[in-house]
This record gives C-alpha cells, sequence and structure tokens, in this order.
C-alpha cells in the first residue's frame, strides 16, 4: 500500500553542551565539599544537601550523554537515530530524585526524634557556598531547560538544590542563635517534599512521552475537524499522533479517498493536510495512507 510521508523543521532553539559541562564541575566540587561539611558538623541537612547534589550530578552526566546521543544520525539499526535518550534520561533524573525525597523523608522523621548538635557555623558557611554554585549552575541552563525537556530535569535539579540550600542556611541561622537543632530535621523533610513536588510533572510528561501517549496540548478530534474542512469529502481515520522527541511531533494516518484520483492528485492532497497540520498544530512529521473502496472501520483511533 502506498503512502505519503513528509515533514517539517521547525527553527528552534540550538541546545549545546557546554553550559551542562561546567554546571557538571560546579556540582562535583560543593558535593565534596558539602558531603565532608557534613560529617564533620553533624548537620543531617547539609548531608541530604550534599546527596541531592550527588544526584544532580548523575543527572546532568547522564543529561549530557543523552544531549550528545540525540545528535546521532538515524541507521538501519536505529532508524529514528537516538532522539528519544533525552526523554528517557528525563524520566530517569526525575525518578531519582523522588526516590531521594524518600529517603531524605525517613532520615528527617528518625532524626527528629534524635535530635543532635550541629556544627552551625560550618553549616552556614557551605550552605552559602551552595547557593553561588547551585544558582549559577541553574542559570547557565536556565534558557536550555525552556526548550528541552532533558534540560529542564536538570534544570530542576539544580533550582531545587539551590532553594535547598537556601533552606539549610535559614537553618544555620537559626541553630546558631536559638541552639534549635530540631530545624535541620524540618528543614530536610520540607526539601524532600518540595523535590517530589517540582519532579513529578516532569516524570508524567516523560512517561507519557515514551508511552507515546497524544501530546497533552493537542485533541484529535480539533485537528480532524481541521483538516476535514480542507479535504471535504476525504476524511481522516486510523490515527496516531506522539512526541518523538520535545520538538518532533510525528502524525499517520489513512486517508479515505472517496474517489479514484491519481497519484498527483493524492500528493496535492496531502500537502494541502500537511501545511494544515504544520502551521494550525506545529506538527511536523506527517505520514498518510491513501485508501479508496477499502471496507473497514472508519474510526478515529483504531483498537488494534
Amino acid at each position: 500500500m502506498a503512502h505519503q510521508h513528509n515533514h517539517h523543521h521547525h527553527h528552534h532553539h540550538e541546545v549545546t553542551d557546554k553550559n551542562l559541562s561546567a554546571s557538571i564541575w560546579l556540582n562535583i566540587a560543593i558535593t565534596l565539599a558539602q558531603i565532608v561539611g557534613g560529617f564533620v558538623s553533624g548537620s543531617l541537612a547539609l548531608i541530604s544537601d550534599a546527596l541531592h547534589n550527588f544526584s544532580d550530578v548523575l543527572s546532568l552526566v547522564l543529561s549530557l550523554i543523552a544531549h550528545r546521543l540525540s545528535k546521532r544520525k538515524a541507521n538501519a539499526n536505529s532508524t529514528f537515530g537516538y532522539k528519544r535518550a533525552e526523554i528517557f534520561v528525563a524520566f530517569i533524573n526525575a525518578a531519582t530524585l523522588i526516590i531521594v525525597a524518600i529517603f531524605l523523608v525517613i532520615e528527617a522523621i528518625e532524626r527528629f526524634s534524635n535530635p543532635v548538635h550541629i556544627g552551625s557555623e560550618l553549616v552556614i558557611g557551605l550552605s552559602l557556598l551552595g547557593i553561588l554554585f547551585n544558582g549559577f549552575s541553574a542559570l547557565l541552563i536556565k534558557k536550555d531547560s525552556e526548550h528541552n525537556l532533558n534540560m529542564k530535569s536538570a534544570y530542576i535539579h539544580l533550582f531545587t538544590d539551590m532553594l535547598a540550600s537556601v533552606a539549610v542556611l535559614i537553618g544555620g541561622i537559626l541553630m546558631y542563635y536559638f541552639q534549635w537543632f530540631w530545624i535541620d530535621s524540618v528543614l530536610t523533610f520540607l526539601i524532600a517534599l518540595y523535590l517530589i513536588y517540582m519532579s513529578f510533572d516532569i516524570l508524567k510528561t516523560s512517561t507519557k512521552m515514551l508511552l507515546l501517549f497524544t501530546p497533552q496540548h493537542l485533541e484529535i478530534e480539533k485537528i480532524v475537524e481541521t483538516v476535514h474542512q480542507k479535504t471535504g469529502i476525504h476524511q481522516l481515520y486510523h490515527i496516531h499522533l506522539w512526541h518523538l522527541n520535545d520538538n518532533i511531533l510525528h502524525f499517520e494516518a489513512h486517508l479515505d479517498c472517496k474517489e479514484n484520483m491519481t497519484i498527483v492528485e493524492f500528493n496535492k492532497l496531502v500537502d494541502t493536510i500537511e501545511e494544515v497540520l504544520f502551521h494550525e498544530f506545529e506538527i511536523n512529521h506527517c505520514t498518510i495512507q491513501p485508501e479508496f473502496g477499502k471496507q473497514c472501520t472508519k474510526d478515529y483511533i483504531i483498537q488494534e
């Protein structure tokens, strides 16, 4: 069965790995400093912040690898290339953050029952260092995060870590002036809850992309209605619509042709459909299969 295959290219923001590499080295430095400082001072919040920073290092390395893989060209063994690698890593990063957060909740509850004396001066100093390093790292990749789910997951890691360092700083000041050592556990618990909150949306979005769900901002019925205004009696059905990655939307469907048209005529009709999909819905990859006089269900979505 013949089919027509077309695609458009968006002029989208080009994500580079220079800033991501710089963020990795900054996070390695702050992680080592906070681990040592956490054990010396006895601060669970500082150690939790260090663990979060360590997860940042791993996630940023994975993001860097995925970003480089995504640029590899397709071949006979991987016809899509590695474009979905970034979505997969975004899923891993979000899941890792939630796992780390659950661990921190458990540790915070245990420590709250048995508070210990904490070297608050060291906590204050290292939290300031964490704010500086994580804030700068987040700033480096902020623009990229607005255009790429993988970079967004890395940015969430860095931004929440900066906020965690702010919380640790506040805790260190309260411990220094008021001897409120229990505040260390409370802040750890709040940091963990915030991590779960920030990670859940990326986990949900990346999961939907990996499972080839219809993009949340698009409705099949609306797309069909708009296209049919241009195609008239020729009707789309058996539709599939999914994200290949952040920038590529795939659309495939059968076109029930009401007359036995030539290939040239069909190509003109598909060009019309392609233009509507691209300009109205930003769908940049389109595959249409023609059919004439075929007896089958004409449902929009086929139950396979």
